[in-house]
């Protein structure tokens, strides 16, 4: 449809699906054959040698880093992980019923709120910041989850990487080795994944020249969605409303029949099983068996064999998506699950920056089009004459 005064426009279909709207050299996503890369590295080749501070270097600069180079990123993630007095002040007055990953919008606004040279959108500036906000994030996550527990916050150890430093400040004492290595492949499963819903809405933030802070503000209030990374706390309810196992098969069926989703089932890319599934899979078993209590990991195990063998399901190209089993992965390792979202941001935060960059190297203001569908111009109609 043409929009007066802009030209011909062709019209998208809802949600934007099958449109292409910028270049990126982050992640390939094949949701055919069930791929995905981080710049033409496996995701499957990455989780199983790289740390999530390898990844991040990945992302940000483009190659795996040397020793040299990863020593480096460690010592700026280090100091990044202190938070200035304003922003603990902010995570302290926090309401706690609030959502934790609203409590990150909150922090987050306020680290911008301290920077004076917020709004330099230079590659430097932008790294230096991304830098920055991957260490404070997961400091602001732990120390809000802690004071909502009547807990002060536990500062962080410089001596550990990104996802045990996270599960430290968390509990307050060092996790399992396992434990730590379950979180950290986490990260870098969910760093980066194209195009999704909050990577766009942090481009659209930073293509109008606004700050860096403000577009994972918005990131992070899209993450926050039940359609996107509030998914894996849904998923987590939906096997605790199931129970066990042996429920698992009429739950399924009554879904059927009063049209009930089954979460963390069906992706939008994907046409077969997600890649980082396996891997999700096999962490959330281990560390289920290393804590004593299996439940919601037979319980997944069950839905997906149920699935995977139902009509409905295979008709319809419904597998288990990346929420599927980070879920009880997450709930082993958290115990919560209104946690769960905002962890999945201080994952995803590697490649919304890393986006960020990209947005910024070759910037315009993205703003599509509507078609219009409203009236045709009419009169307008005083007061006296109307009804």
């Amino acid at each position: 449809m043409a929009d007066a005064g802009t030209g011909a426009a062709t019209t998208a279909g809802r949600g934007l699906e099958g449109i292409v709207v910028a270049e990126s050299e982050l992640s390939l996503v094949d949701g055919t054959n069930g791929r995905l890369y981080y710049r033409g590295y496996s995701i499957h080749d990455l989780v199983q040698s790289a740390s999530f501070e390898e990844v991040l270097h990945l992302l940000w600069y483009g190659e795996l880093p040397t020793r040299a180079e990863l020593d480096e990123l460690n010592a700026k993630l280090v100091a990044a992980r202190v938070l200035s007095p304003s922003v603990m002040e902010a995570l302290r007055v926090l309401p706690r019923g609030g959502e934790p990953i609203d409590a990150l919008r909150v922090a987050v606004t306020v680290m911008g709120m301290e920077d004076a040279d917020a709004f330099n959108l230079s590659r430097d500036a932008l790294l230096e910041r991304s830098i920055k906000l991957t260490g404070a994030m997961a400091t602001m996550l732990a120390a809000f989850d802690r004071l909502r527990h009547g807990q002060e916050p536990v500062d962080p150890d410089p001596s550990l990487g990104h996802a045990a430093n996270f599960l430290y400040m968390l509990r307050g004492e060092r996790a399992s080795e396992l434990q730590e290595r379950a979180m950290d492949a986490y990260l870098v499963l969910l760093a980066e994944h194209s195009m999704n819903a909050s990577t766009f809405s942090a481009r659209v933030t930073l293509s109008a020249l606004s700050d860096i802070y403000s577009a994972v503000s918005s990131a992070l209030g899209t993450l926050k969605g039940d359609a996107h990374g509030g998914a894996n706390r849904r998923a987590m309810e939906m096997l605790l409303a199931i129970g066990s196992a042996d429920n698992a098969e009429s739950y399924v069926e009554e879904s059927l029949r009063i049209k009930r989703r089954l979460m963390g089932m069906g992706h939008r890319i994907y046409k077969t099983r997600d890649p980082r599934v396996d891997h999700l899979m096999g962490y959330s078993e281990k560390v289920a068996a290393e804590k004593g209590d299996t439940t919601w990991h037979e319980l997944a195990v069950r839905l997906e064999q149920i699935t995977s063998n139902h009509p409905y399901f295979l008709e319809r190209k419904l597998f288990p998506n990346v929420e599927f089993y980070s879920a009880p992965l997450l709930y082993s390792l958290l115990g919560e699950t209104d946690l769960m979202p905002a962890v999945f941001g201080i994952s995803r935060i590697g490649g919304w920056t890393a986006n960020l960059l990209e947005q910024a190297a070759a910037n315009r203001i993205i703003r599509p089009q509507a078609a219009y569908v409203g009236p045709d111009p009419r009169p307008f109609v005083p007061m006296d004459q109307r009804g």
